[in-house]
């Protein structure tokens, strides 16, 4: 039996964003030009997040329609709301199976080139002032990405710090109150700053943060590397290690990346 291309979205998967996305009718000035199935349309905005291809370049004999239409449908969800709930859903999913631990969060971000501008870009500080964006990511205890953000590279970290913090989604999946702010939350240097820790204490959240000058073999880096890992498996999406979109909301569709190693990580249990 072939074994699926990592494009291929399952059944299983595919009934959950099924059950998110909006219902469109019919255009009354094309009624016989038919709407192309969007679950061939998710499975070729996978592809291009998977190999990295051009939109334009979209293989046409694969059947996941045009470039255009797989650019286009993403605005469409995007502005229905579809990727929050798709992450909150699935958040949920890992915390009624025990699999999500909010013991303890770490939080990093990770430079890119942005190669041909655009907002939510920056002149970065590590690129020799090439253009470029950053991610931003929040994970729990086992490295479970939380929720990601797109900001210019010549952002500091440490000031999405409390703006990582409030994006966590309330996650249900359990009795009682959602869950949505973690105990501890881990950062290396780049976040040492008092004024910070003051504001994540106000979250109720307790900060771990490495202080400049600190000598390595404190046991915090070997804590905070699940998030390091993280950012492998998020980058492993080759259309996520540099960014070519001008529209930052077309990029931070590819984020769905945070989905797709929530749903590997629910298969594997």
């Amino acid at each position: 039996m072939a074994r699926p291309k990592p494009w291929e979205a399952d059944h299983e998967l595919w009934a959950v964003i099924e059950g998110l996305l909006p219902k469109v009718e019919r255009r009354p000035r094309h009624p016989v030009r038919r709407r192309h199935p969007d679950r061939l349309v998710f499975q070729g905005i996978l592809f291009v997040l998977h190999t990295g291809v051009a939109w334009e370049h979209l293989p046409q004999e694969l059947g996941f329609g045009s470039g255009m239409t797989c650019w286009r449908r993403p605005a469409e969800w995007t502005e229905a709301g579809v990727w929050p709930r798709l992450h909150q859903v699935l958040l949920a999913k890992l915390r009624s199976v025990n699999a999500l631990d909010f013991s303890r969060a770490a939080v990093d971000g990770s430079h890119i080139r942005a190669l041909k501008g655009g907002s939510k870009t920056g002149r970065s500080p590590v690129d020799q002032g090439r253009t470029g964006s950053k991610h931003h990511l929040i994970t729990d205890t086992i490295g479970i990405p939380l929720t990601a953000t797109l900001t210019g590279g010549n952002r500091n970290d440490v000031t999405q710090l409390i703006p990582l913090l409030q994006a966590v989604p309330p996650v249900r999946g359990k009795r009682g109150r959602p869950r949505r702010r973690p105990d501890v939350v881990l950062g290396d240097c780049g976040y040492d700053h008092d004024n910070y820790r003051r504001l994540v204490r106000d979250l109720g959240v307790k900060p771990l943060i490495t202080r400049r000058g600190t000598e390595h073999g404190s046991g915090l880096g070997t804590q905070r590397r699940v998030v390091e890992r993280a950012f492998a498996h998020l980058h492993w999406f080759r259309r996520l290690r540099i960014r070519w979109e001008i529209r930052d909301d077309i990029h931070e569709t590819f984020l769905v990346g945070c989905a797709l190693i929530r749903w590997r990580r629910l298969n594997s249990r």
